[in-house]
């Protein structure tokens, strides 16, 4: 043996032992998908509808037993009995499981789910028959209680379309119209009578069940709101009833938590060769109730899990048997309610508003040595003022051979002034007093010898100097430039005086 045969043979027995203990309670006769079906708590069959061959069926009898069966005539006769009678919440005591007539109520709402199977078998028995007559109506009326209706109002004769006031009851104007339309030109045959009489047979039963699953919702309808009378309020008596059975009672749906009361009644479907993006995940009978399918799409999620917790608020005080007159269910309603409008109210409208005037006045600008001394590094110079001043109507030359139009300006030219010379802004110009100048001015003056750098002469001047006269003579190379300096000090310096004459006496 190969290593995949080993392989093989070794899945084959586990997937064997795990049927064993997956499923050791199946019945005989059960097949493998439907005892699975069965086990998975809270989750609907695959429908009987996939598994009949309703075209090889001689009757609609040998493929629909419901009607006929025990069990749906002994359901049938005891709401028939419970109906005529009024009973009170106060009648309820004890766990509500025990109570005869909720058991019941849990037996009816299973008995509707099959019903609908039911239905689906018989619509799709109904519309192999009468394809051969009118094969073009299964796309013209495609709900199947409106199908089947039409398919006992028309028969062999599709001459009723016009003017036909119960089929008007059944469809709209422009369905009939559409119907009269396609009728005429259909390549259909005539029926049979036996076929006609299949056919008759098979819509009675449909009308009857359908009948009798409108009876069963009614009687759930008006007892459920002594049984649970909160949870009733909010979601309706069918969905209560609905999630009530598959939880296995009152008591034990108080005690499911809302994330998993909300999954009950998700269909759970892997059939193959069928679509099933119609089927959503996650989504049970909560989703499909009327109080969450009347929001926008986008919403029912959301909406799906605040009615879920809701209920389970409602379920827990039902079962304590508390608030019988329903105020903690309205209570509830009327907050789910305000949410759902709040969810659907639109955005506020966003306005422009201009920026609000400042409330802080204008800054004092910093001043101070730092400062002057910034404004005196970045300050405009008297260079590039002379460099940014042009002549008009004269051209100049460009001042470099890679950057054309850029000239000099002012500068070189005559009349302009010292302008290497560096230029002290007297606006940022410290304030010295005379005093304090003078007093700079005697201390720069020097008497008597003093060093060539001190006095920045040049260091070459030397006391010794020829004369055609005497040749060598020895004079004092600084006294000229010391009668000049005090002349100027005495008479051209900024901080001279007037001087005092004294005015000679006349003769």
């Amino acid at each position: 043996m190969s290593l995949a045969d080993e392989l093989l043979a070794d899945l084959e027995e586990a997937g064997d032992e795990g049927e064993d203990g997956l499923y050791p309670e199946e019945e005989e006769g059960e097949s493998d998908g439907e005892a699975k079906g069965r086990a998975v708590g809270g989750l609907e069959d695959i429908p009987e509808e996939m598994e009949v061959d309703c075209s090889k069926a001689e009757s609609i009898t040998s493929i629909a037993k419901l009607r006929n069966s025990k069990q749906f005539s002994e359901i049938i006769d005891k709401i028939s009995g419970y109906i005529g009678k009024q009973r009170k919440n106060s009648e309820v005591s004890g766990p509500v499981e025990a109570d005869p007539e909720y058991r019941l109520i849990v037996a009816a709402n299973n008995l509707t789910v099959e019903i609908d199977n039911e239905l689906n078998i018989i619509h799709k028995f109904t519309r192999d028959k009468y394809s051969k007559r009118f094969p073009e109506l299964e796309s013209l009326v495609p709900d199947s209680l409106d199908y089947i209706r039409t398919v006992k109002e028309l028969g062999n004769n599709l001459e009723k379309c016009k003017n036909n006031e119960t089929l008007q009851q059944i469809l709209t104007n422009a369905t009939i119209m559409v119907v009269s339309v396609t009728a005429s030109t259909t390549q259909g045959t005539l029926l049979s009578e036996d076929e006609l009489k299949q056919l008759e047979e098979a819509c009675d039963m449909a009308l009857e069940l359908n009948q009798s699953k409108h009876r069963i919702y009614e009687y759930v309808e008006s007892r459920m709101s002594f049984i649970a009378p909160n949870l009733s309020i909010i979601v309706g008596a069918s969905t209560a009833a609905k999630i009530m059975g598959i939880a296995g009672g009152l008591t034990n749906l108080s005690k499911m938590p809302a994330c998993n009361l909300m999954l009950l009644g998700a269909q759970r479907r892997t059939l193959s060769g069928f679509s099933s993006t119609s089927l959503l995940p996650h989504t049970g009978f909560i989703y499909h109730c009327d109080v969450v399918q009347s929001l926008p799409p986008d919403l029912r999620r959301k909406a799906a899990r605040l009615v879920a917790a809701k209920c389970t608020l409602a379920a827990r005080v039902d079962s304590f048997h508390e608030s019988s007159d329903g105020k903690v269910g309205y209570d509830l309603k009327e907050e789910i309610e305000r949410k759902f409008d709040k969810w659907q109210e639109p955005p506020p409208v966003k306005q422009v508003k201009p920026l609000p005037a400042p409330l802080d006045g204008q800054r004092k600008k910093r001043g101070g040595r730092r400062y002057r001394k910034m404004k005196e590094r970045l300050g405009l110079t008297e260079i590039r003022k002379h460099a940014n001043r042009m002549t008009f109507a004269e051209i100049e030359d460009d001042a470099y051979q890679e950057d054309l139009g850029f000239s000099l300006g002012q500068l070189g030219k005559s009349g302009s002034g010292r302008v290497r010379q560096a230029q002290v802004n007297e606006a940022t110009k410290a304030r010295i007093s005379k005093s304090l100048q003078r007093t700079l001015q005697k201390q720069s003056m020097t008497y008597g010898g003093k060093s060539t750098v001190r006095d920045r002469s040049s260091g070459t001047s030397s006391s010794v100097a020829f004369t055609p006269l005497q040749g060598l003579e020895i004079v004092n190379p600084q006294a000229a430039e010391k009668k000049v300096a005090e002349a100027n000090q005495k008479y051209f310096s900024n901080m001279a005086e007037f001087l005092k004459v004294k005015k000679e006496a006349k003769m």
